[in-house]
């Protein structure tokens, strides 16, 4: 059971959090409203997930199947979208395909086909974000930035996918200069690649930016934050994995 003080803690948390937010995006002179906040809530409780759920938080994100579909199922995210933003087992879209509103990590041809295969058995158009490797690194999922352009031509000939835009995290160690480098590479990229697919009105979302980068992310062009830690506390990892 979460206590008086847990449930305290979180909503202050998420009200600092959207003050922030509404911060950097006036700074760029942007609108707050344009940028949505995601609740990363991977090894989170269905009970802290709800409640949560009842603060502003626009949308959720899952990295993990399991943990997706057991929060769906409990309805925890009170009618709120649930987006799946891990890295996504081909053996595992099935699960995946129409309980995410949006699938934030395709990063290959075959995964590709699995979602647009499930999507189509479903009669459904699966939203997603291709996942781009912004930092180059051989320990992180994501298609280097010049992989891009034929996945994308890939997924604009699927009947059954619709590409809404990119996703990407910057190195951890990556200092705060370089991090905003990466960004403002991957709005580079969103722009790039709404005028090579003619996607102009379609690819609007950038997911960039988490607790301790989500400012400078939006500073560049995020439309939507993932932000854990900064909500819900530092994470547990002696229970569930």
């Amino acid at each position: 059971m979460m206590t008086q003080e847990q449930m305290e803690r979180m909503t202050q948390a998420v009200l600092h959090i959207r003050e922030k937010m509404a911060e950097a995006a006036i700074r760029a002179g942007r609108k707050p409203e344009e940028i949505l906040l995601c609740a990363a809530c991977k090894t989170r409780t269905v009970e802290e997930v709800r409640f949560s759920a009842g603060l502003p938080i626009d949308l959720f994100g899952e990295n993990h199947v399991q943990e997706l579909v057991e929060k769906t199922d409990a309805g925890a995210y009170l009618g709120k979208p649930g987006h799946f933003i891990g890295h996504l087992q081909t053996n595992k879209v099935n699960k995946v395909v129409g309980r995410a509103a949006l699938i934030h990590s395709v990063d290959s041809l075959r995964l590709l086909e699995k979602i647009d295969s499930a999507a189509q058995k479903l009669n459904i158009i699966q939203e997603i974000l291709v996942e781009v490797n912004i930092g180059a690194e051989q320990s992180k999922s994501g298609v280097r930035p010049e992989e891009l352009w034929p996945l994308l031509e890939a997924a604009q000939e699927k009947a059954n996918i619709r590409v809404r835009g990119l996703m990407a995290i910057p190195p951890a160690d990556a200092e705060e200069r370089e991090t905003e480098g990466y960004f403002e590479n991957m709005n580079i990229l969103l722009n790039q690649a709404r005028e090579r697919q003619g996607h102009s009105g379609k690819m609007d979302i950038l997911s960039m930016g988490m607790s301790q980068d989500f400012a400078a992310a939006i500073a560049h062009g995020a439309t939507i934050v993932r932000i854990g830690t900064a909500i819900y506390g530092p994470r547990d990892y002696g229970t569930k994995k």
